[in-house]
């Protein structure tokens, strides 16, 4: 496992050092800060309710710095909750300095380093092949360790290694696609999903069915609405709401199986892992979410 983590770091140095940049949907040197929810619930019954609540305010904060450079930031407010102690505290969740970088239209790649969400931390690297105009190839792995700040700063040493390849479909007249990975995911399980989204204005809508070797078989849909207002006025410092709500039902209550961090406070399977004036592939080929009054898109 040691030679893979050392594969892991050189990449994440090569990408580092390149020149090839990409087009950040922020203007280089704009600061957005922007405001979502996080909303979690479980179906109990030992304790008398039929379900526990959670539900968090998310401040964040994103700099582009240029030439394919972001630090982003994200904390969790606690405003509702039933889930316990352990999730009472204000807490950072989330600190990312990243850059992003493309060569032909065809290679993408991003790397990141810092505190990721599900309470990680790290390096990862995120890749992407465009083979046609509805095909394309991705991967993603990354050295973690656990890093927490719920109780007290709770950490282990980065020597987890996660690893995802697969591939997805476009089919640009309806505007669905279709999606598989698999690989070993932050529990250390290996296994697969598959996924299959329609994109619509605004939103999108899937179902997806994953197996692991440590939580079984699962399914359940997702829902992803873009929030507005859709046409902004860009300034040095932006106030906004999140980018968009994600809404995910699993079948299966495990937390264990098929999970993976995210690396950007904002991400999510309708806008993928690249800016869309970089990656013109899938639902980026689209009429834009986000348009400023200028007349740019995001």
């Amino acid at each position: 496992m040691k030679h893979k983590r050392h594969w892991i770091v050189l990449l994440f140095a090569i990408l580092l050092c390149g020149h090839t940049q990409a087009h950040p949907s922020i203007p280089t040197g704009q600061v957005d800060v922007f405001m979502g929810v996080d909303f979690n619930y479980r179906d109990i019954f030992h304790n008398g309710r039929v379900y526990d609540l959670l539900l968090n305010l998310t401040p964040g904060i994103k700099w582009n710095m240029g030439k394919g450079w972001q630090a982003a930031a994200q904390a969790l407010v606690p405003i509702y909750n039933n889930y316990g102690e352990r999730y009472k505290k204000v807490r950072l969740n989330m600190a990312v300095l990243s850059k992003e970088t493309h060569w032909n239209d065809r290679w993408f790649l991003k790397a990141s380093g810092g505190l990721f969400g599900s309470e990680r931390y790290g390096l990862d690297l995120k890749g992407m092949y465009v083979v046609n105009q509805w095909l394309a190839l991705e991967a993603q792995a990354g050295l973690t360790g656990y890093c927490s700040m719920a109780v007290d700063w709770e950490a282990s040493t980065p020597e987890r290694v996660t690893a995802l390849i697969g591939a997805n479909v476009y089919l640009s007249k309806w505007n669905t696609q279709f999606r598989a990975r698999g690989g070993r995911f932050i529990y250390e399980d290996y296994g697969v999903v598959g996924e299959a989204m329609r994109h619509f204005n605004h939103c999108t809508v899937g179902v997806y069915g994953a197996y692991s070797n440590l939580a079984g078989s699962n399914g359940g849909f997702k829902v992803i609405v873009m929030i507005p207002p859709y046409k902004r006025k860009r300034h040095k410092v932006n106030f906004r709401p999140a980018s968009n709500f994600r809404l995910t039902y699993s079948m299966e209550g495990g937390a264990f199986g098929n999970k993976m961090y995210t690396t950007d406070p904002e991400e999510n399977e309708r806008e993928g892992w690249f800016d869309r004036k970089a990656l013109q592939w899938g639902s980026n080929t689209m009429k834009p979410d986000f348009v400023n009054k200028e007349g740019g898109s995001k």
